[in-house]
């Protein structure tokens, strides 16, 4: 069973009609919302561990997800979490570029996307977080895992989300390096604000004189 499988099945006929609410649609359409929103973001983990250091960052973080049941936990402090995960995974500009393509995907206005992409990530992180406990999985492991995820996406969405991806990661896999290192002209000059990737705003954006933290950097906070 793949996460996505194991994500719907977790949410269920109620969930579904709660995101098909949400969105303003009907739960078929709400079904390939999801799928393609999960699609997403197991796409972007897979990138993320490409990279030993990710692999491991992440590995790291999956412990800390271990038994979390975002299924019944309340709408903001999901939020909260998945926007921290997200920028990890995609980063501020990722994800907002993800929300962009989901939106032309679905025919749904990008800011309804961009509440929906921070309950799910929770989600995917805790399942595979729980896959990864039961199977005594390393970091090697977890990566060969996520490779697997992201060839096994549902049909007709391969090219949705390469093109996604492709955009978002462009053909490189993200540059690594250790917490709260900043990415950009800026470090490369060698300056710095002191900013950390908790000081991202709740949607997900910081201001022009903040960075990102690159994805799949060890920061603690995923």
């Amino acid at each position: 069973m793949t996460l996505n499988d194991e994500l719907l099945a977790q949410l269920g006929d109620s969930g579904l009609e709660q995101i098909a609410g949400m969105l303003g649609t009907d739960t078929t359409t709400a079904r390939n919302v999801v799928e393609a929103v999960s699609g997403t973001i197991v796409g972007g983990l897979a990138r993320n561990v490409e990279h030993p250091d990710g692999a491991d960052a992440l590995r790291g973080a999956l412990d800390d997800h271990v038994d979390a049941d975002p299924f019944n936990g309340d709408v903001a402090s999901l939020t909260r979490d998945g926007h921290s995960i997200l920028g990890h995974v995609l980063g501020g500009q990722g994800t907002e570029q993800a929300a962009a393509g989901l939106s032309q995907f679905a025919g749904i206005n990008s800011a309804t996307i961009m509440k929906l992409l921070p309950l799910i990530a929770p989600m995917i992180m805790s399942l595979l977080a729980d896959r990864a406990a039961s199977r005594n999985m390393d970091a090697g492991a977890v990566a060969d895992d996520l490779n697997n995820e992201r060839s096994a996406v549902p049909g007709g969405l391969e090219d949705l989300l390469g093109g996604l991806l492709g955009s978002i990661f462009g053909g490189a896999v993200p540059r690594q390096g250790g917490p709260y290192e900043p990415t950009g002209a800026s470090a490369r000059d060698g300056s710095q604000d002191g900013s950390q990737d908790g000081d991202r705003a709740p949607d997900g954006r910081r201001g022009s004189d903040q960075r990102e933290v690159a994805p799949g950097t060890s920061n603690p906070d995923w």
